[in-house]
């Protein structure tokens, strides 16, 4: 599993282990599972779509960001914009 970090500059939106992580890459929408080579890419304006293992919980995750998904496994959190880093199926996503 990844292990995701999703900072904004007010708070942390979300930590904690997934599946996968869709985003809003500048050349087109990219995933990242499990064992992706390290990168460093800058992102747009989108949706962040967070696959979990379990179901949503908002009593773990009570940012207003983040929205829930007909799929009670998927999360989606709106960004202006950002960076993410992938090293050692760790994800730091730093947005706007």
């Amino acid at each position: 599993m990844l292990v995701v970090d999703i900072l904004t500059p007010e708070s942390t939106v979300f930590n904690g282990e997934v599946i996968c992580v869709t985003l809003p890459g500048l050349d087109g929408t990219f995933q990242l599972l499990t064992s992706h080579a390290p990168i460093i890419s800058a992102l747009k304006a989108g949706k962040l779509i967070v696959e979990l293992p379990a179901n949503f919980n908002e009593e773990t995750y009570k940012s207003k960001l983040i929205h829930q998904t007909a799929d009670p496994k998927k999360i989606e959190i709106s960004i202006g914009g950002g960076v993410v880093e992938v090293t050692n199926n760790k994800v730091i996503i730093l947005a706007e």
